[in-house]
């Protein structure tokens, strides 16, 4: 599943209730899982400029830094903006009971 310039978001990888929602649920979540990726990219992406200024040098290892950081805090699941948004734009349908 794409949407837009995102990078493809596994099926398998999405929440249960996301998988079996409605398909604008579901392009809701995928959509703010790419800006909650993108936004933890340029979060480290700063720290990692902020510690370079602050130790005065580069190392060669110092441009790696920001991607894998960001990939180890969405590969743990986030910062959980995905759901929170999913739930504001999408929210899921309530079953009533009478």
């Amino acid at each position: 599943m794409s949407i837009g310039g995102l990078p493809p978001v596994d099926a398998a990888q999405l929440p249960a209730d996301i998988r079996d929602a409605p398909p604008v649920r579901r392009d809701t979540y995928s959509a703010a899982l790419g800006f909650e990726q993108m936004l933890v990219q340029q979060l480290t992406t700063q720290m990692a400029e902020s510690a370079r200024s602050a130790m005065g040098g580069d190392s060669p290892y110092a441009s790696m830094l920001p991607q894998t950081l960001a990939d180890g805090v969405m590969d743990a699941g986030g910062l959980g903006l995905a759901r929170q948004m999913t739930d504001a734009i999408a929210p899921a349908k309530k079953e009533t009971t009478t």
